[in-house]
């Protein structure tokens, strides 16, 4: 059973499950209703309208070019294990459509990957402004998550203010179609890791997600249509020398119903510099990893997906 952190609960009460859920599993659960609700289901339908239209209309938002960032990815297209270095891994049981953060209220400047266009289909005629609202929210719930985070890790509330003030965010949604035949030892979505700082999840009642505990064991995480799942990506362990963990997970293909997910992942800026932070660093210790930059290192790990 996951920790629950709810922005209404008291600080220091959110400050205590954030560090221990950070610690043991990386993985925490956060109510849908942190934001509006109404905005979540409609950026839900929405979503789930469109992997219902034809396959020519979702192609004609298709990514353009090998590596674009947003736009449609087909069934089969992504092979998430690839990131990890599996190149023998089997393509994953799904299809996505992934927008960028010109959703959002923050510019980001220069000529960069990130700032690529985000491809909009023209049916559902509500999903771009659906979408956006849903971003913008999820946008604010992160920022507290930082806050709270940075609280959790013996600095002030403000730390990471000037590392996500014109954050690289993505959000997608997944589409896992009905699976008919048998699927042999292809996933749905192969075991990763993710990429930036954290994920804000929404699933249905469809089960699927598993995440690898310590020791190994893959665990279900139990559907719930009230909570978002939020997991912590490889900036938080590279910040934290891993005290945190940026825990491996993967969707099976154990359930053959077609389920849908929604993500949003909440990034850095592109050229924040991640290493170890001060108060995660034992006298005598070394830091386990060299320093990034957030954004190199996201499209990175991108583009050996695709």
């Amino acid at each position: 059973m996951l920790d629950v952190v709810d922005p209404t609960d008291p600080l220091d009460q959110q400050i205590a499950t954030m560090a221990h859920s950070c610690e043991q599993t990386g993985f925490f659960l956060v109510p849908v209703d942190a934001i509006d609700r109404s905005v979540a289901d409609a950026a839900w339908r929405s979503a789930q309208a469109f992997f219902e239209r034809p396959e020519s209309e979702k192609l004609a938002v298709a990514f353009p070019e090998p590596g674009y960032p947003y736009g449609y990815s087909p069934f089969k297209h992504e092979t998430l294990a690839a990131s990890l270095g599996d190149t023998e891994a089997a393509p994953d049981l799904k299809e996505s459509l992934s927008v960028g953060p010109d959703c959002g209220t923050h510019a980001i400047e220069g000529d960069l990957w990130v700032n690529s266009a985000s491809l909009w289909p023209a049916h559902p005629d509500d999903l771009q402004a659906t979408w956006t609202t849903y971003y913008r929210q999820l946008a604010n719930l992160g920022d507290h998550l930082m806050a709270v985070m940075a609280q959790a890790l013996g600095l002030p509330s403000t730390y990471f203010e000037a590392y996500i003030d014109r954050p690289i965010t993505s959000m997608r949604a997944i589409h896992y179609p009905e699976l008919t035949a048998d699927t042999g030892d292809s996933l749905r979505a192969g075991a990763h890791s993710d990429y930036g700082m954290f994920t804000i999840l929404r699933t249905d009642d469809v089960p699927g997600l598993q995440i690898e505990s310590a020791s190994g064991e893959w665990i279900d995480v139990e559907p719930n249509t009230d909570m978002f799942v939020v997991n912590l990506g490889d900036s938080i362990a590279q910040w934290t020398n891993d005290r945190w963990r940026s825990t491996l997970h993967r969707v099976t293909a154990d359930d053959p119903r077609p389920r849908q997910s929604f993500a949003f992942f909440h990034m850095a800026n592109w050229d924040a510099r991640i290493e170890c932070l001060p108060t995660c660093l034992n006298e005598g210790e070394a830091p386990r990893h060299a320093p990034v930059d957030a954004g190199p290192w996201l499209m990175q790990k991108f583009q050996a997906t695709v």
